[in-house]
């Protein structure tokens, strides 16, 4: 979750960059950079570490002019060096990014080949060789960015500097978030509303797909069609501790359209895009090879990323998964081997009943990892190794952006646990982690879907029950949309394995009854087809999600069928779960609830 800045300005573009980046220290980083143009030349200056080594570096050797890029990286290609430290500057143009570009490879290597020479170990810096080799060619810096971003795979947000363009800086935003901030004579870029906050008030965010050109005038925005659109600017009330909505309605909405910047920021922390491999650290306090099983514990959305994982650890490491409610674990006192894993899920960090369950374990002898989403919570400091989450500040009660970051963390450990055991080759590896670094794209993407599903919401707000189905990953998501119906709209739900349905479920079928089934196509979509039929015999209401060749197999069972791009099976649950989240908002809003702080809920349950 890299931070992004510009200025277009009328007074020394280096420290107003400085402060701006300071306010996105939030967002995490391990290097930090900026450029301006000195005398119509890109200069940069570019520190590893905390931003007070790029302070420190400015200090010694300022930075004139008064338009400038500037950046906070989190390493996902490359070590967190000073050499891969954005911005990545070229003959003419300097770039700074947040996000991933899934085809740098293949870009890569044509650029070389027509003689390009690398600097760095980023995808970044194929960004700026594609736009300095349509400089070369003789396009403007305009049509130049225009003719590279249909050429670039991923979820990202880009702001460029030109050599020669003390008037200029160009933005866009596919997946990652980036707004423009509107002065006096001069304009910003910046990720989000709290970077630009030393500056202005006025704001306007991007869509998903708008690039802008910004000048000291104003700017112009276009769609990922090239056509010039206009988006809404709004006043701000960001403050350096302040988390806002954005041009979102509610907090939720916001955290929801935030996972394909957050998956990818997280999963930087746990594999290597470049080489394909999972990240670990090398120091763990236990070693796949010697588990016999692992335990997992939490609770509510947590417990079911970690259901989902329990799938991901038996079939990728062939490695027993024990499961539990952290409330029912703490009593149960179930019975542990010494020196074995356990594994506790908190968003929080501070969920009691999860607490206690650590206790547990850590009393039998057990190593104890977390996955938290605040690691300086109480349960990270209790567990002998963390596994960050990464997701940031999430504000909304019901979980959205933390389960996919949950989820996240738990498929890189599980083909870790893979590799290490030896149930996973190589290149079984490289497959997994390459479907990995396709999440954040194909999240942006089912975000798109967002407006069929928002229709949905009608049919679903006028039902007092409703019921999810789904088969293996998928029935963890069928009991996630249930919660998540449940906690924000009030509408009662359960969730179901499919193949249960002839088991009880059945017999509440009619033609009142919407039936949400989440079935991706797969080995076992057969079989979940023929619980559709059986729904759809009985009257019931069914909504499928799935993928063009699942829609084309269920036909005509379906009354709405919801079309997901096709994606590798392992990465579903992560991409499913976002228009599942999206049908129980909506839901929601159309009903008027308070969807941030639905009634009888805490954010943190700290007490049993």
């Amino acid at each position: 979750m890299c931070g992004i800045v510009g200025v277009v300005g009328n007074e020394a573009a280096a420290p107003r960059l400085v402060a701006s980046l300071r306010r996105l220290e939030y967002r995490g980083y391990d290097s930090a950079g900026v450029a301006t143009l000195e005398d119509g030349h890109i200069t940069r200056r570019r520190a590893e570490g905390r931003l007070a080594a790029l302070a420190d570096k400015l200090d010694r050797s300022p930075l004139a002019g008064f338009v400038g890029i500037g950046h906070t990286r989190w390493a996902t290609h490359g070590a967190p060096t000073e050499r891969n430290a954005h911005p990545h500057a070229v003959a003419g143009v300097a770039v700074v990014h947040n996000g991933i570009i899934e085809n740098f490879r293949e870009l890569r290597d044509g650029l070389i080949a027509r003689g390009r020479r690398f600097e760095s170990d980023t995808d970044t810096e194929v960004v700026a060789h594609l736009v300095g080799v349509e400089l070369e060619a003789g396009r403007d810096p305009v049509s130049a960015v225009g003719a590279v971003l249909p050429k670039l795979t991923g979820a990202f947000s880009l702001a460029f500097l030109f050599e020669g363009r003390d008037d200029l800086i160009i933005g866009a935003r596919r997946g990652s978030p980036l707004a423009v901030g509107h002065g006096r004579g001069e304009m910003f870029l910046g990720s989000d509303a709290i970077a630009l906050a030393p500056f202005t008030a006025r704001v306007t965010y991007l869509d998903d797909g708008d690039w802008v050109v910004v000048t000291r005038e104003g700017c112009t925005i276009r769609d990922e069609t090239g056509k010039v659109i206009t988006r809404p600017m709004q006043m701000s009330q960001a403050s350096a501790l302040l988390v806002e909505k954005g041009n979102h309605r509610h907090f939720m909405a916001k955290e929801i359209h935030e996972q394909p910047e957050v998956i990818g920021h997280t999963l930087a922390r746990y594999v290597d895009f470049a080489a394909e491999t999972t990240r670990l650290p090398a120091d763990l306090p236990f070693d796949w090879r010697d588990l016999k099983r692992v335990v997992i514990s939490a609770c509510g959305t947590a417990y079911l990323s970690g259901l989902v994982a329990k799938y991901w650890f038996e079939r990728f490491a062939r490695l027993p998964v024990d499961i539990d409610i952290a409330s029912e674990f703490r009593y149960r006192e179930m019975p542990l081997d010494a020196d074995g894993l356990s594994i506790v899920i908190s968003q929080s960090g501070e969920t009691a009943d999860t607490l206690a369950a650590l206790r547990y374990c850590k009393a039998q002898g057990q190593t104890v990892a977390a996955i938290v989403n605040v690691p300086e919570s109480t349960i990270a400091r209790e567990s002998d190794v963390i596994f960050p989450t990464l997701a940031g500040p999430e504000i909304g009660v019901a979980s959205t952006k933390a389960f996919t970051c949950q989820l996240t963390v738990l498929a890189a450990l599980a083909i870790a646990a893979g590799r290490a055991r030896g149930t996973l080759s190589a290149e079984d590896e490289r497959a997994l982690v390459h479907g990995l670094s396709e999440v954040p794209r194909l999240a942006a993407e089912a975000l798109r879907l967002e407006p069929q599903i928002e229709g949905l919401a009608k049919i679903l707000a006028k039902a007092p029950d409703a019921l999810y189905l789904g088969r293996g990953t998928s029935y963890p998501l069928a009991l996630e949309g249930a919660l998540k119906l449940k906690e924000i709209s009030y509408i009662h739900a359960e969730g179901y394995a499919a193949g249960e349905l002839k088991h009880g479920p059945i017999a509440l079928i009619d033609e009142t009854m919407p039936v949400i089934v989440i079935a991706p196509y797969d080995r076992i979509f057969e079989k979940t087809v023929s619980n559709m039929q059986e729904v759809a015999a009985r009257g019931g209401r069914i909504i499928l999600f799935t993928d063009a060749r699942g829609a084309d197999e269920a036909g005509e069972a379906a009354e709405v069928t919801i079309v997901l791009p096709d994606m590798p099976a392992a990465v579903t649950p992560i991409v499913y779960a976002i228009p599942i989240q999206l049908l129980a908002y909506h839901t929601a809003v159309f009903i008027g609830t308070d969807v941030d702080q639905p009634r009888n809920l805490a954010k943190s349950v700290t007490v049993e």
